[in-house]
């Protein structure tokens, strides 16, 4: 007997232009969570649901006595169930393709068990109080989703050869020491952010145990360091004569660094403001994803068999 997702992929293949929506409303729903997790913390709504996975110990909903608070931390428990969604709809578009795609498929199902381990870290983080190790946790889990949803959307204009490079050895490198380099820029962020100002609600919440500014101009420093990193990779690509699509993911970079140092620099010395850390966060984001399209471009897996005549999509020649 065929298991639901067997039994759909016999009936329904899809084109490879619903092939990478699917995988891309994965990328869009995983920044849109992340942005509204701040967005959360930000309006001092960590602790609008009393507890997890209730919003009380009485209702599964917000209640009116809960006030905006409640209301704006239920609408972000709400949005994991669209996250859940798009994700359940890469997972069945990737599964339908013919011939089977198990690394695919694979890809896919990593961002599920993301999902659900972060939602189940996330219950975890509102019985702490908003302990700032578990959302820090919370934060670079999200960001470890992001970074699965992003490869996914990339393969799926791939085929499943043996990746052959397009650059020499050396750019490649560059390519993950800036991946490195920009990992640990974020996670010096939530060291800013779970020693700052903006503790997720209006009680006394527990803080990192140093000096925010302190911490802001570590994160600082890595920043200048990923920066230096683009530019020498923007530079090399250009000496290598590297194809078209891979210097402008470096140019892509170098753009987003720039708004984003911009934004950094302008909440740290105008008193931290909620919009702009909201604005940061949405950056790293941005950042992110730059940083992995640009070390996934270093190489290719061409196609291995003829494509099918739904697979002679324009799209699929712009990835």
């Amino acid at each position: 007997m065929l298991n639901p997702l067997a039994s759909i992929a016999r009936r329904w293949t899809p084109s490879p232009r619903t092939l990478r929506r699917a995988a891309l409303s994965a990328v869009v729903m995983s920044v849109l969570i992340i942005v509204t997790g701040g967005a959360v913390r930000l309006t001092g709504s960590g602790l609008g649901c009393d507890t997890w996975p209730k919003c009380t110990d009485d209702s599964l909903f917000a209640t009116p006595e809960q006030g905006l608070h409640g209301a704006i931390e239920f609408g972000n428990r709400m949005l994991t169930y669209v996250l859940s969604a798009a994700v359940g709809w890469a997972i069945v578009s990737v599964r339908s393709v013919k011939p089977r795609r198990r690394g695919l498929t694979r890809l896919a199902w990593v961002q599920f068990w993301i999902v659900l381990s972060n939602a189940v870290l996330g219950g975890i983080t509102v019985w702490m109080g908003l302990n700032p190790w578990t959302v820090a946790g919370h934060f670079l889990a999200a960001n470890a989703l992001l970074t699965v949803a992003v490869v996914t959307w990339h393969r799926t204009a791939e085929g499943d050869t043996a990746p052959r490079p397009r650059v020499p050895r050396p750019v490649r490198r560059l390519s993950w020491a800036i991946a490195i380099t920009s990992g640990l820029l974020i996670a010096l962020g939530t060291a800013v952010t779970g020693s700052g100002k903006h503790a997720g609600d209006s009680s006394d919440v527990p803080r990192m145990p140093w000096d925010w500014t302190n911490a802001a101009h570590l994160h600082a420093i890595a920043a200048w360091i990923v920066c230096a990193l683009a530019v020498a990779m923007w530079l090399v690509l250009r000496a290598v004569d590297a194809p078209d699509d891979t210097r402008a993911r470096a140019r892509d970079l170098l753009i987003v660094l720039l708004l984003q140092g911009g934004i950094g620099y302008v909440q740290y010395f105008t008193g931290v403001p909620e919009i702009l850390v909201g604005a940061h966060m949405l950056g790293s984001s941005l950042m992110w994803i730059a940083v992995v399209r640009l070390a996934l471009s270093m190489r290719e897996r061409p196609l291995s068999t003829p494509a099918i005549p739904a697979q002679a999509d324009p799209e699929l020649a712009k990835a």
